[in-house]
């Protein structure tokens, strides 16, 4: 525990989550519903196989929940609707958290972060092996806010891009995870400034997503309202 915030790492098979909270009971409130929402996802996709392996929007379905925020959310970035799994999962959970009155809710899944808080949050921009991973990141103060990532590097997602590192910033994560893909997907190329031009184009043209940084090839640029950036201590 610190500074009266409680915090927790685990895995859910292949995820690796982390849940930060003001009260204890948030912890297990968020690992429950990561749980229940995969499971009900995962029985959803037995019966709908092309909502798994799309990589185009599919049909909303009215139920259950999660399915039917991820394909929302994919519909308005243009992309399959797992690319919005983590962000989902993550949304879901941090409102089953305030919903139980916690103040802080945090959860991350995968790198695709979710947060409702009190306070200023911190959180590093990861890129893999690249000089800057984890040397800056970003101070979450306006909430609630979704922060998501994609790499054509170092990412296990799909991605069809080589931006080392394209974070979206959207009010719910699930949009943010389905816009960082649609981003991701269009940076290549050795013409690096017209590249992220292009991906900041993309992503500013997708309703709700209200800032971006891009990392290719050794450039930044960014877009729209990003939080403070902030040097990360080792």
């Amino acid at each position: 525990m610190k500074k009266n915030l409680w915090k927790e790492s685990f895995l859910i098979k292949e995820s690796k989550c982390t849940v930060i909270s003001d009260c204890q009971r948030g912890i297990k409130i968020a690992v429950d519903s990561m749980k229940r929402n995969r499971q009900e996802l995962e029985k959803y996709i037995r019966s709908n196989s092309n909502f798994l392996y799309s990589l185009k929007p599919v049909v909303v379905p009215e139920k259950p929940l999660v399915a039917e925020i991820m394909a929302e959310a994919a519909l308005k970035a243009g992309v399959g609707p797992m690319a919005a799994v983590a962000g989902a999962m993550a949304d879901l959970a941090v409102a089953d958290m305030t919903a139980a009155g916690c103040k802080v809710a945090v959860v991350e899944d995968g790198g695709e972060i979710a947060a409702q808080s009190n306070r200023s949050v911190d959180v590093a921009l990861s890129a893999g092996d690249e000089p800057l991973s984890k040397k800056f990141g970003f101070r979450l103060e306006e909430f609630p806010v979704g922060v998501a990532t994609s790499s054509g590097r170092f990412s296990h997602a799909l991605s069809f891009g080589d931006a080392e590192a394209v974070t979206v910033f959207c009010k719910n994560a699930t949009l943010a995870d389905t816009a960082a893909t649609a981003v991701g997907n269009i940076i290549k190329g050795g013409n690096v400034h017209a590249a992220i031009k292009a991906g900041i184009k993309r992503g500013l043209s997708i309703e709700g997503v209200e800032g971006m940084l891009i990392m290719y090839k050794g450039q930044i640029g960014t877009a729209g309202k990003i939080p403070q950036i902030i040097k990360i201590e080792p």
